[in-house]
């Protein structure tokens, strides 16, 4: 089964003024994508929240926002898409993907097509 691991973090941890947080987490990202091997079919980081632009539907109505639509202090900042067995497995997965500090990776089984 697929699984989509979304990876929540404050982006302000990587604002070291350097890039040296950037750059250590990502040499975590590759070492955790070799970990894993051949469960992970995709994953990629996403740039900052800032650059976001969303659209939003009311009542039929669409609007343009910048950034993303709620205000929090962790933001979507990559995902992972895996295959798993079953969700234990995805969870034992989600349990090793790096985070700089406080964050939460969401495990969500993707739905498959009709008749599949």
């Amino acid at each position: 089964m697929k699984y989509l691991l979304t990876i929540y973090e404050n982006e302000a941890t990587y604002n070291d003024g350097t890039g040296a947080a950037m750059g250590a987490i990502i040499e975590r990202h590759m070492a955790f994508s070799q970990d894993i091997g051949a469960a992970m079919l995709n994953g990629a980081g996403l740039q900052p929240a800032s650059t976001a632009t969303t659209v939003r539907t009311d009542a039929g109505k669409q609007t343009l926002h910048d950034g993303p639509f709620a205000e929090t202090r962790e933001q979507l900042g990559g995902f992972y898409m895996i295959e798993a067995p079953d969700l234990d497995a995805a969870i034992a997965i989600a349990r090793k993907v790096p985070l700089a500090g406080d964050g939460a990776i969401e495990v969500r089984p993707v739905m498959a097509p009709p008749g599949m």
